[in-house]
């Protein structure tokens, strides 16, 4: 395994460290200003929204696995799939459990750290 390889893994590990401890800036730090998000049933949206959503979600639980399934590294830009596992339970609720597939873009900064670019998440 190569040290951007490795380095993509550890971002992917502490994107879910970081959401499971509902720690919004770290997460934030991991993704590129102009970043784009789709899902589903959504029109693509960027790093504010994402921000807005997440501290909207304050009081919810959320647990986590990700699997990286595959990694591909081209210069300064990758590409990785993970297949995700998520229960999120709302304080004094039942859990909603989530599982599917993101395909995600990163890129290289000028500080040698990976950062989200584009992310494709199929998670229902």
């Amino acid at each position: 395994m190569t040290d951007d390889e490795r380095a993509i893994r550890e971002l992917v590990e502490t994107w879910m460290r970081a959401s499971k401890a509902g720690d919004t800036a770290t997460v934030l730090d991991l993704m590129t200003d102009d970043v784009v998000f789709m899902t589903i049933g959504q029109e693509p949206f960027g790093k504010e929204h994402f921000r807005d959503s997440s501290e909207s979600m304050r009081g919810i639980d959320i647990d986590g696995q990700a699997e990286t399934l595959e990694v591909e590294v081209l210069g300064d830009t990758a590409w990785i799939r993970n297949r995700l596992e998520m229960v999120m339970t709302p304080e004094g609720g039942e859990p909603m459990r989530r599982s599917g597939y993101t395909l995600t873009i990163l890129k290289k900064g000028g500080d040698g750290r990976w950062r989200l670019f584009r992310d494709a998440n199929l998670v229902t």
